[in-house]
């Protein structure tokens, strides 16, 4: 019986399949490698996992938005569990490159569905976005706000995926947890996010562009917390007794906040980067750009109470951890 593992050589994907592999499942990993950012860094996540894990490890390179494909792959496995978190990320590549998130976002989360629907795995966690939040001023961001004004496509495509997840637990009695993940960082993170950005131009001595002029506040999650929910998740479907669930579904379907549920101040991030490289930021405050937020902030109660999550990593420890990797991964001494 193995784990299906959608986005295994992205960021999360990547380390979750490597959580699960070091308490014994096996993993069977997908993902198309697709050039949204340097396909050499997700080739590097995977040879990490097929050199430490041999064959407990399998990776198919495939889209899982090609519904042929996917039925292909799926047929060769035992399918026990699934968790899907593959997806085209990134809430500014949406407003110029919509079609590949109506791809991967929908089309390929509906894939995922149809193929839990029959094979019918003990769970599917899948993963969602504090995006889905949009314009929401109220903070934290607890699971009872309204969550239908997003400001993305990105966000649009992920609220719409909570939406075919509810349909298709409702309809097909699947059990599925959706999981609302708040700004993830950490080592083999992902060259895209502020963390990664910043850091890169601070060793460069370029300019760190700041939006809304440095005035953002994220709820800045450690990767390793991240892992520890998904898994702690996957361990613990929902039980279809018709009570409500976090999200307030009465099918087996929940959905939570993962994050530090801490919003942190985006100048502070700054100034644990500078003494962690040592260097002195350049600043360029830019205008806000369109499609983001200038404030996420995590309610996470519900899956505290549910399943015993609790984040352990401050941005003090973090980001410390991020930058020593980044000097080790690009040879900075």
């Amino acid at each position: 019986m193995a784990v299906l593992v959608t986005g295994a050589a992205g960021f999360i994907g990547a380390a979750t399949s490597r959580a699960l592999l070091e308490r014994g499942n096996e993993v069977v990993g997908i993902d198309n490698l697709n050039d949204y950012y340097d396909p050499r860094l997700k080739q590097e996540r995977l040879n990490r996992l097929e050199v430490q894990f041999d064959n407990r490890f399998r990776f198919h390179r495939i889209d899982f938005a090609d519904a042929n494909q996917l039925r292909a792959v799926a047929d060769e496995i035992n399918i026990d569990a699934i968790v899907h978190l593959g997806a085209q990320a990134g809430v500014r590549y949406s407003i110029e490159n919509p079609e590949a998130y109506v791809q991967s976002n929908l089309v390929g989360h509906c894939n995922i569905l149809e193929l839990a629907r029959e094979r019918g795995p003990r769970h599917m966690v899948y993963a969602s976005s504090s995006s889905v939040y949009g314009s929401n001023t109220d903070l934290p961001f607890t699971g009872d706000q309204r969550t239908d004004h997003p400001l993305s496509l990105y966000a649009a495509t992920k609220k719409a995926d909570e939406m075919l997840s509810e349909s298709y637990s409702n309809l097909y009695r699947l059990p599925l947890t959706g999981l609302r993940f708040f700004t993830v960082y950490g080592p083999w993170g992902r060259p895209d996010m502020a963390m990664w950005i910043f850091t890169k131009a601070l060793y460069a001595g370029k300019p760190v562009p700041l939006f809304n002029r440095g005035q953002m506040y994220r709820d800045f999650t450690y990767i390793d917390d991240i892992v520890r929910g998904v898994i702690t998740c996957l361990d613990a479907p929902p039980i279809d007794n018709g009570l409500p669930k976090a999200g307030g579904s009465e099918s087996p379907h929940a959905i939570y906040n993962i994050g530090n549920s801490k919003s942190e101040d985006l100048m502070r991030v700054v100034e644990l980067l500078e003494q962690e490289t040592g260097r002195k930021a350049v600043l360029d405050p830019q205008p806000m750009q369109i499609g983001d937020v200038k404030q996420t902030f995590a309610d996470i109660s519900a899956i505290e109470q549910d399943h015993g999550f609790r984040p352990s990593t401050t941005i003090d420890e973090g980001i410390p951890r991020f930058v020593s990797w980044y000097r080790d991964y690009y040879g900075l001494g």
